[in-house]
């Protein structure tokens, strides 16, 4: 995930994440992406995550294509390094973003629902667009939009083979539905591989934006855009997707 700066759990707490979001949670999600990134015009190689995090996705997606990953987050990209040492890994922001070539295709999962505003959509959407080439495609796949969002709890973690775990407290609630964030709380219990336990919280704000907004900003950064609803078979509401093709020619 990409992160504004202030979170420490992409910063200072990034060395759990393989145990708070196990790398194995995301094959059927990212067997769904790659089908979608294959919808382009053109043959889909080479393909830049914005948002890539602690490179959970890019370790399935790498299975089909030549992964280029870009986190705002140094301590994430390095996490990822080491799980895609193939991997090439660049720090920026989505928002501006310039890697002064272009892709096949552009993937961003869940990073994106850290844009809270639409001028952070549009900028995003103009790094995607500057990073696609002509008959290329960019899938984003946000946590939640406007009509699919629901407050509510969960709860994860794992444990290591050394002794050490992690677990996770997720309480997700809107304090204004009429704005365009909302507030998820975190609480981690971390356990050391000396059995030593300590506990940590903190307050993020995420984007939640109506699907036409989505289509109406991709469009406007001169994308054709759809939405298709995620196939999934796990206990939870499917993601509206978007799919956003760069017409062909210059």
């Amino acid at each position: 995930m990409a992160d504004d700066g202030q979170y420490r759990f992409y910063g200072e707490l990034a060395r759990w994440w393989p145990l708070i979001s196990p790398v194995e949670d995301y094959t059927e999600e990212m067997a769904y992406a790659a089908g979608l990134l294959r919808g382009a015009a053109i043959p889909v190689h080479e393909v830049l995550e914005l948002g890539s995090g602690g490179g959970h996705n890019a370790v399935h997606l790498r299975e089909h294509f030549t992964m280029t990953l870009s986190d705002l987050s140094a301590q994430m990209l390095q996490v990822s390094q080491a799980l895609n040492p193939d991997c090439e890994h660049h720090l920026g922001d989505m928002r501006t973003l310039r890697l002064g070539r272009t892709f096949d295709a552009v993937f961003v999962h869940d990073a994106v629902s850290y844009l809270t505003t639409e001028d952070d959509l549009r900028q995003a959407f103009a790094t995607a667009y500057a990073h696609c080439r002509p008959g290329g495609v960019v899938v984003l796949m946000p946590d939640e939009t406007a009509e699919t969002y629901e407050p509510g709890t969960d709860h994860g973690g794992a444990d290591a083979a050394d002794g050490s775990g992690a677990r996770l407290l997720e309480w997700s609630w809107d304090p204004d539905p009429a704005d365009t964030w909302t507030v998820t709380e975190y609480a981690f219990l971390l356990r050391e591989t000396d059995g030593s336990v300590r506990t940590t919280h903190e307050t993020h704000r995420t984007g939640v934006f109506a699907r036409e907004v989505w289509l109406r900003l991709l469009i406007e950064a001169g994308f054709t855009a759809d939405r298709v609803t995620e196939q999934t078979t796990e206990d939870r509401t499917p993601r509206d997707c978007f799919v956003a093709h760069r017409p062909p020619g210059p």
